[in-house]
């Protein structure tokens, strides 16, 4: 039996922690979480509430879908560290005055591996790869609530290991304009394989989430508040005194109320000088936490970002360094496709 099945979920659990979503050991398919737009990531890696008019949001939450999205095209990609680049385009088209669809592909490649078997004698080489291809429908219930599905078939394939899943995030937005207020509720990942990697079935990393974005009155300032993980309290992490490891050390699991409920919330806020213009900065103490016994920095948690619109155009850029030698920036480009018909 060969090894390299083994090799690539470590591989992928530690890129998905490495973004900002920890891999909890439970579950399959990970990549999943991933952030694909620049602005959530910014703002700590998930957030499902805030309003902007960039497609690239969607897949956060299916609800941030809407007919404001007509003909818009967003592309993104996210240069990480191993030869490991993600990529992905998505395509939205107003439906009636109420309805909206989208149509998408995400791009997960790990760069090339060795492949051995038992013995340890190197057999050749392969790129293992996730591709996700998603289509998305929302509906305005009245002019404060929304709804959306964003339906997923997800490939995944590591040397002679593939499989097969299908997935669904369902979303609801509430939005009141003239208090700027968003809250969201979403349920990500429900579904699962319909072709194993071997005789297991994986599990789909399912996850509750809730979202509130609010600005402020007197000030181009707007705050957000995630809370991810909903289904159980405890979030446990490992730990070691003085933060040092040496071998033979005992690893100690923190699990008081204080760290279960922060490693729960991520926190955002943005400065909004215009319409046309943000600046992001985000923290995520799940990310900081699970970097605990690694070579963590003081930036490890903290994201931040920026975005501008320019006519057809809207460019977004984010940074985070969760750990030395592990920068990881992310490139978002929307395109405003209406444009061209005027």
């Amino acid at each position: 039996m060969r090894y390299s099945l083994r090799y690539i979920s470590i591989l992928l659990a530690l890129a998905t922690c490495l973004v900002g979503k920890g891999q909890e050991g439970t579950s399959s398919f990970d990549f999943l979480n991933i952030p694909t737009s620049t602005h959530a990531y910014a703002l700590g890696g998930t957030n499902i509430s805030v309003i902007d008019e960039d497609v690239n949001l969607i897949n956060q939450n299916p609800a941030l879908l809407g007919p404001e999205s007509d003909l818009q095209l967003g592309l993104n990609y996210m240069k990480y560290v191993g030869g490991i680049n993600l990529a992905g385009a998505t395509f939205a088209k107003a439906a009636g005055e109420r309805g909206a669809w989208a149509a998408g592909i995400q791009y997960y490649g790990y760069g090339k591996m060795k492949s051995a078997d038992e013995t340890g004698v190197i057999t050749g080489e392969f790129s293992p790869k996730d591709i996700v291809f998603n289509g998305i429908y929302s509906h305005d219930f009245n002019s404060f609530l929304r709804g959306g599905i964003n339906a997923k078939v997800i490939y995944s394939s590591y040397e002679q290991y593939t499989s097969w899943a299908l997935a669904v995030d369902l979303g609801l937005n509430y939005y009141n304009a003239d208090n700027d207020l968003s809250l969201s509720l979403v349920a990500r990942n429900l579904g699962g394989q319909i072709k194993r990697y071997n005789e297991t079935f994986e599990r789909m990393p399912f996850d509750l989430q809730i979202g509130y974005t609010q600005s402020l009155q007197h000030a181009p300032i707007r705050v957000s508040v995630t809370a991810r993980h909903l289904t159980r309290w405890k979030l446990p992490y490992p730990t070691i005194e003085n933060n040092a490891y040496t071998s033979g050390d005992a690893v100690i699991e923190k699990s008081g109320f204080v760290d279960n409920l922060f490693r729960h919330l991520i926190f955002g806020v943005e400065y909004l000088p215009t319409d046309r213009l943000y600046f992001g900065l985000g923290y995520n103490y799940k990310t900081r936490t699970d970097m605990k016994t690694a070579s963590r920095n003081f930036l490890s948690g903290f994201s931040i970002g920026g975005g501008i619109k320019v006519r057809m155009f809207g460019l977004g850029v984010a940074l985070a360094q969760q750990h030395t030698g592990a920068t990881t920036l992310m490139v978002n480009l929307a395109i405003n496709l209406f444009e061209f018909k005027k």
